[in-house]
């Protein structure tokens, strides 16, 4: 199978940093994520971490976090090397999430992906669950700003049509999966509080927590 994944193109990544602000409800979805972040955060990791923006929005929430990002396309990487340049409590590291998750950086009471995951197929997106599950602290939580995959085929065309998308540019890189069975991946896993907490269309976020026992 012929896997497409156009994010290891620098061009592709600054095209979507010029045109995301089009998103409809993107400024929600991210209001949402804020309101869910624990009271109190100490390590955040944030998987797919792009320009280091939504990084930026917990560290801004929870300002003694020490936070980690994780990305490999070089755009991205060099713009959230750039955003934390004066921030030494927050490192940026490269890394393919079609990779096994560094252990290395020890675990986290906190982890965020926005928009990132989709871009791994389905097993690999179950698999690296598992491994979030891993790295978090007993009660840790987290949390994924996810692009699902729409009931049907014509709800999908639909949403592409609400972002001025022609059906044939989708992108071929997303590899979208129900919410339904990720909510069920967590669940299996062991993540406890599993639930959909915002949705618009094919963006939602996807939040568990570890138990504490």
């Amino acid at each position: 199978m012929n896997v497409v994944n156009r994010w290891t193109d620098s061009g592709w990544a600054e095209r979507y940093l010029a045109d995301r602000g089009k998103i409809p409800h993107r400024l929600e979805a991210y209001a949402s994520l804020v309101e869910m972040l624990p009271p109190k955060v100490e390590r955040v990791l944030d998987l797919g971490t792009g320009d280091g923006c939504t990084l930026a929005l917990v560290i801004e929430n929870r300002p003694f976090a020490r936070g980690f990002g994780l990305d490999f396309n070089p755009a991205m990487l060099h713009e959230a090397r750039t955003t934390f340049a004066d921030n030494d409590r927050v490192a940026i590291v490269e890394h393919d999430l079609d990779n096994a998750l560094p252990t290395d950086l020890g675990q986290f009471d906190l982890i965020v992906s926005s928009f990132a995951i989709h871009h791994c197929v389905a097993d690999r997106q179950r698999a690296l669950y598992g491994e979030v599950f891993d790295l978090l602290t007993p009660g840790g939580v987290f949390a994924n700003l996810e692009h699902v995959a729409s009931a049907t085929p014509k709800l999908h065309v639909a949403f592409l049509a609400a972002l001025g998308i022609a059906e044939h540019d989708d992108d071929p890189s997303n590899k979208l999966v129900e919410p339904e069975v990720q909510l069920g991946w967590l669940r299996s896993i062991g993540f406890a509080d599993v639930d959909c907490l915002w949705r618009w269309r094919e963006l939602a976020l996807l939040m568990g927590t570890r138990p504490t026992h």
